[in-house]
């Protein structure tokens, strides 16, 4: 998701409206919801990147918000906080183990306090990273925010940004995306660990769009695969791509949109699969001519302004639809994380009117798990498209509300 600067400004007041009366409260235990021993290490370094007192931020979110700046200053921005950029281990998608980085905040609070991890949406430049504590990261805006608040804020950057931008970005990749958001989770608590802050266990998650599917992964990850590492209370997650079976074959048989930027991220879905399955096709295996060779030499940076739907292969639309493309069919179904039980409350959120990511994925989640049993609730937006200011706004609000009543 890419946001301009005046988006994240209107976006920031709206956030900060409910937020003043939202800040974390003190530890709670959960029975039968304790913390593992810690796995072999992970983390190779932190460096401190930056640390601003509640006056410095306070200027910053003046320079945002000019005269609603009160509302900051004198209600939200509580702690100053401390920016480390983190560098750790994981495991790229083909196995081998790379180093990948992210960005951690520590807010310089009293007493013990909870951390959140916040997976960032799609970003086209690696100065957007979270690491980089760029003006337009998640570092910046909505993590300082938090951090102040009094979480301490986890923002990883994935593979294929910061430390790591020298190899291809694991888009829309379940294990991808859930691996290395895991192994920054547990660079954080060496991390934390070692430098006695005190962090009280619980531990709560979100994200949106990109931010939102790689959240879905993380959780059922950190349920199926690691369960009682951490102290998970909550996910709270907002307008992702959870069923990829159903989500490609409307992109392949439906999608009418000619916006440049939603094909992109739809073409680039496809490459990563494409490359990380071994599938290793020539673009014109999916696409007509002269797309197959614009694709081919642009890859996700191809700016295609007509019906996507229209520009694959007669072939392979018809391979994806009766199933006779096996291989292909298997690595979208390999990133399916809609149809499963999670052990603590998750919250969905999706515009009706989302015309970059149907509905129909936060619908399909919800009815998956609930007919599992898994405590999970869908908040439709009304109207809403996938960048509107209502769709963001209304995530953003209700998951600060909806962690604060998770304690």
């Amino acid at each position: 998701m890419i946001l301009t600067k005046t988006f994240l400004t209107f976006l920031l007041m709206t956030l900060l409206s409910g937020l003043v009366l939202l800040g974390p409260t003190g530890c709670k235990t959960t029975p039968g919801n304790d913390v593992v021993d810690p796995q072999p290490q992970v983390l190779v370094s932190a460096t401190q990147i930056g640390q601003f007192t509640t006056a410095q931020l306070s200027t910053r979110y003046t320079a945002l918000f000019g005269s609603f700046a009160p509302l900051i200053t004198g209600q939200y921005l509580k702690n100053s906080i401390t920016v480390y950029k983190v560098l750790y281990k994981t495991k790229n998608t083909d196995g081998t183990q790379v180093q990948a980085s992210g960005a951690l905040i520590v807010p310089a609070a009293s007493g013990a306090i909870p951390m959140m991890s916040i997976q960032h949406g799609t970003i086209r430049t690696d100065d957007d990273a979270p690491s980089n504590n760029g003006t337009n990261s998640d570092t910046y805006t909505f993590g300082s925010l938090f951090g102040s608040s009094g979480y301490i804020v986890a923002l990883p950057d994935y593979i294929g940004y910061g430390t790591s931008k020298n190899l291809p970005h694991t888009y829309e990749h379940r294990n991808g995306l859930a691996t290395a958001s895991l192994d920054m989770l547990r660079a954080s608590r060496e991390f934390l660990a070692q430098n006695k802050v005190n962090w009280d266990k619980r531990l709560y998650i979100t994200g949106y769009s990109e931010g939102g599917y790689a959240t879905m992964a993380l959780h059922k990850k950190m349920e199926e695969e690691v369960a009682g590492e951490f102290n998970l209370r909550a996910s709270s997650i907002g307008a992702g791509a959870y069923d990829k079976s159903a989500f490609m074959k409307y992109v392949v048989n439906t999608a009418a949109t000619t916006n440049s930027s939603y094909n992109s991220l739809y073409i680039w879905t496809l490459l990563t699969y494409d490359r990380i399955y071994g599938l290793n096709r020539p673009m014109s295996y999916y696409f007509k001519e002269p797309y197959a060779t614009q694709i081919q030499t642009q890859r996700e940076n191809a700016s295609i302004g007509v019906n996507l739907s229209q520009i694959f292969t007669d072939g392979f639309k018809q391979a994806v639809n009766s199933g006779s493309d096996a291989a292909f069919v298997k690595a979208v179904a390999d990133n399916d994380v809609f149809d499963w039980k999670s052990a603590v409350p998750v919250q969905l959120y999706h515009g009706t009117a989302d015309q970059l990511v149907p509905l129909f994925n936060s619908q399909n989640a919800f009815d998956a798990m609930k007919k599992r049993g898994a405590n999970v609730t869908l908040i439709p937006i009304e109207g809403a498209n996938h960048t509107d200011i209502t769709a963001v706004s209304s995530y953003a609000l209700g998951t600060v509300a909806f962690f604060q009543s998770v304690q």
